[in-house]
């Protein structure tokens, strides 16, 4: 039993002294509070993600930081209602000296809390942080642009530009401008493409400096799965990996699953949270380490498949998927082919199979391959009925690239 002992904590110091020791972290970066448009105060908010075991959680209220002093009325009773049930129950569950109220002229208010007092209250080492974030909220003419900056450490004001692609440009180089300016890593991505037909994918693929967009938002009035006459942001995916890797040599595109959440009180259920999340292998439970190895594409994406093991190079891909009783899964290996220089079709399924350790070995023609999961369990919270759950794996780059 001794030597047991001995040699776990040798393990554990070992790992700790070589950062060789990788976790799967849980998190959602976009999310939202009475600070801007969310139905509930950030400590309800908050408190949600830490009872249903997630690591890490991004605060993305539109054009503004959890910062500074901010009052909301209690006893509104509207789509964005503080009534005296939901007073009662803070104060339930932190204590009678948590919550701060004050009568102005008539009108009672409750001061809302920040992310440094947030901090205090709900991050514990190694289980749980809190990363600072902004949606910054811009659009062009009718076009809504919103990009959630992470980890950032001041609030970027919308940039506005002279089209939907100058729009979003803007905003991702104020926020690249930032973390080199504070020498700290950060990432924007943009929201919600669909969101009123509002972005394409041929402009998401001309983006330049970052990679980052929701391929998954959890928001029913988004799209996500697109219409009769829009693409999925799933396919938008494919076609814009596609443009990248060939006519702009820009790079990969990463895709997140994320809630947008805003409905915690009462019966809507627009967007409610634990729809979408992502998966992040990090060394570390730290703002830094998250954003750093999810810049490096050490994550996926999830509305409720988990993944133990992916490993993936420009020869194969492989995953190992954690099983559930009674559940199957089919795993699409998804990419374009080059061939004598022309594209054969835009994300084609290169091979589909309903192994539990599913890989695929590259062929020479792929520009790039991703991997989708999808369960044969129905999604219990659906941003749309009949989905499934459901996991993007990152894709990675194909020999048929290195040659563009």
């Amino acid at each position: 039993m001794k030597n047991k002992i001995t040699i776990t904590v040798f393990s554990l110091l070992t790992c700790s002294l070589l950062s060789g020791c990788s976790h799967w972290y849980k998190g959602n970066t976009h999310t939202h509070t009475y600070w801007s448009d969310g139905n509930a105060a950030p400590e309800h908010v908050v408190d949600w993600y830490v009872n249903h075991n997630y690591n890490f959680l991004v605060l993305s209220d539109h054009n503004i930081l959890s910062h500074g002093e901010k009052w909301y009325p209690i006893g509104r009773d509207d789509w964005r209602p503080l009534l005296d049930e939901h007073i009662e129950d803070l104060e339930k569950r932190f204590g009678p000296v948590w919550v701060v109220k004050r009568d102005i002229d008539g009108t009672r208010e409750m001061l809302l809390k920040t992310l440094p007092q947030l901090r205090d209250k709900f991050e514990i080492n190694g289980k749980f942080i809190m990363i600072q974030g902004e949606e910054i909220t811009d659009s062009f003419e009718r076009a809504a642009v919103h990009i959630n900056a992470v980890n950032i450490n001041e609030l970027i004001p919308p940039q506005h530009g002279d089209s939907v692609l100058d729009t979003i440009q803007r905003n991702f180089d104020a926020v690249i401008e930032q973390s080199k300016r504070f020498n700290q890593p950060m990432f924007a991505h943009i929201n919600h493409p669909n969101m009123g037909h509002a972005i394409n994918a041929q402009t998401i693929a001309r983006i330049k400096g970052e990679r980052f967009f929701e391929v998954y938002n959890g928001h029913r009035g988004v799209l996500t799965n697109g219409d009769e006459n829009t693409p999925s942001a799933d396919k938008m995916w494919d076609i814009a990996l596609t443009l990248r890797l060939t006519d702009l040599d820009l790079g990969l595109l990463y895709g997140l699953a994320t809630d947008d959440t805003h409905n915690h009180h009462g019966k809507g259920k627009t967007s409610q949270p634990g729809r979408g999340w992502v998966w992040v292998k990090s060394n570390k439970l730290t703002a830094d380490s998250i954003v750093k190895a999810m810049r490096n594409g050490e994550f996926y994406a999830s509305t409720g498949v988990k993944l133990k093991k992916i490993k993936s190079s420009s020869r194969s891909i492989s995953l190992s998927i954690v099983p559930e009783d009674g559940v199957t899964y089919r795993t699409d290996f998804l990419g374009s082919r080059l061939v004598d220089g022309e594209v054969i079709e835009v994300g084609e399924v290169l091979a589909c199979t309903n192994d539990l350790k599913p890989k695929y070995k590259m062929k020479g023609d792929e520009l790039y391959v991703r991997a989708r999961i999808t369960s044969s369990r129905k999604h219990p919270n659906p941003f749309a009925e009949g989905d499934m759950e459901m996991a993007w794996v990152q894709p990675v780059l194909g020999p048929a690239a290195k040659h563009n």
